[in-house]
């Protein structure tokens, strides 16, 4: 299912539209125009070290977002009113 990415010549608003099967027109989300231009995208290339550098970041996210909860639990459960 690719996505593509166009220009509306109307407004000049740059929006990217996912094609399914039985999609209708790409339509501006502004303005509502058909009359769009196509826009040349860059493609996107996975490979496994790709996905296991995604992964790592995402680990390492998810460990910094577990830590500050668990601080400001902590904080909450030792707060003096």
């Amino acid at each position: 299912m690719p996505i593509y990415e166009y220009q509306c010549r109307g407004c000049g608003h740059q929006f990217e539209y996912l094609v399914l099967p039985g999609s209708p027109a790409a339509a501006c989300p502004s303005c509502q125009h058909e009359d769009l231009q196509q826009l040349i995208s860059l493609c996107s290339v996975s490979s496994e070290s790709t996905r296991q550098s995604h992964l790592n970041s995402a680990r390492k996210k998810a460990g910094e977002v577990h830590r500050e909860k668990q601080h400001e639990e902590h904080k909450l459960m030792h707060h003096d009113d």
